[in-house]
């Protein structure tokens, strides 16, 4: 963190990342004192909601965080800025998004949490666009132009106003990670029918926070002398959407032994809340999250390594668990390495359904090419555990070759789920 102070007083020059909170409501002149070696500039968490005319002048910028201001548009300046990868306005009240407004560099976009209803048919000249978060504002359509966009990977559009989908946002040939639940076509009402029991709160004794995610709070409880996990949901829109369509679908996918089990639901005081069994703790993560350097692709900590026979065995029940998950008609829509636990045995539990959708209100073509569009995401699990193993010997090249198949540009050249299965 970087004071206003420290800027003027010339403490910062050379300085290529700039953070400030400190409720601005103008733009601070000063920062152009930075122009020729500024990449990262972060001014979240203030009262902005204009960009000077002459904003351009930041030519080395590549990454903008304006997130919790008070834009109501997205400045028109930003097209002119030639170096500019990322810009994330989330939790602002932008409703106004003109034709042009973001520069053809442009490979991550977050918008989530604004008053967005329409996106400009220009949309489609972003055609490096790789990553866009759009949940939680009030999208009625999406642009036509907008297949063009052929690099996208990762689209979030839960928590909108969307009526159906178009079948080309299924044929983007890249696309690994889409969630679009809580829109009117398909937006969950009430929960759906569980032979799990729905428990009060009361029943359990909240002893500690062991983990927290954007859609809630989990903690280690106890009942009648049984540790469980309990996770409390906020109640508020999150990245990915409504937390009532996160636990309807994690009662839809049912019971499966690679799932993290659900023993009881919370419904009650608007409290929403997932009974789970307590995980040993033996497993933990089998990566980290996407860096901003990595974009939509999982990372792993220094000195990681996975042997081949590891991988093969952890890929084998990946594909049988998302198989389950799309009989039971329920995509997961954020098949990575951080959200999937493993022990020293190799031996898989996944979980956290914060971007699952139910795709029960899908034609089937759709569904199909949902399925195609996870089995990449497993392409890209795959592609990825490879980077840290060592090995070199046959089961290598055979998940080397899996992945490029899963990846396949083709949709109809990759595996379904089931075949993957039996492939492997």
């Amino acid at each position: 963190m970087n004071t206003l102070e420290q800027l003027r007083a010339g403490a910062l020059s050379g300085a290529r990342h700039l953070q400030i909170v400190e409720n601005l409501t103008d733009f601070p002149e000063e920062i152009f004192s930075l122009a020729d070696t500024l990449e990262v500039l972060d001014l979240s968490n203030n009262q902005l909601s204009e960009l000077p005319a002459d904003f351009a002048r930041l030519t080395k910028l590549k990454r903008l965080f304006l997130s919790f201001n008070q834009f109501k548009h997205i400045p028109a300046v930003l097209a002119q800025c030639p170096a500019l990868i990322m810009i994330a306005f989330k939790g602002n009240q932008i409703s106004d998004f003109a034709e042009h407004s973001l520069p053809l560099t442009t490979q991550w976009l977050i918008l989530t949490d604004n008053r967005i209803e329409q996106l400009p048919q220009s949309f489609g000249e972003l055609k490096q666009l790789r990553k866009l978060a759009l949940a939680g504002n009030r999208l009625r359509t999406l642009p036509s132009s907008m297949q063009q966009c052929k690099n996208l990977e990762l689209v979030r559009l839960s928590a909108n106003n969307l009526t159906h989908l178009d079948n080309w946002l299924f044929e983007l040939p890249k696309l690994s990670w889409l969630a679009f639940a809580g829109n009117n076509f398909n937006k969950a009402q009430c929960l759906t029918q569980s032979s799990l029991e729905n428990k009060p709160l009361s029943d359990y004794t909240l002893q500690q926070v062991i983990g927290q995610g954007a859609s809630g709070v989990i903690h280690l409880a106890k009942t009648e002398n049984k540790a469980v996990a309990i996770k409390l949901f906020k109640g508020a829109i999150t990245s990915d959407g409504y937390p009532l369509d996160e636990v309807n679908c994690c009662l839809q996918a049912n019971e499966h032994a690679n799932l993290i089990k659900v023993l009881a639901y919370i419904e009650q005081d608007q409290q929403l809340g997932l009974v789970m069994e307590l995980i040993d703790n033996n497993f933990s993560n089998l990566g980290s999250p996407p860096s901003l350097h990595s974009c939509t692709r999982d990372t792993f900590a220094d000195g990681c390594n996975y042997s081949s026979q590891a991988i093969y065995k952890i890929v084998q029940q990946m594909a049988n668990t998302l198989q389950h998950l799309h009989v039971n008609k329920v995509s997961h829509g954020d098949v990575y390495a951080h959200n999937t636990l493993v022990n020293q045995h190799a031996e898989v539990l996944f979980g956290d359904f914060g971007a699952a959708t139910n795709l029960v209100m899908l034609s089937e073509y759709q569904r199909q090419q949902m399925q195609r569009i996870e089995v990449r995401a497993m392409g890209c699990l795959i592609d990825d555990l490879l980077t840290v193993c060592n090995d070199s010997n046959d089961q290598v090249a055979e998940l080397t070759a899996l992945a490029k198949r899963c990846m396949h540009t083709d949709m109809a050249q990759r595996p379904t789920f089931s075949q993957l299965a039996q492939l492997l």
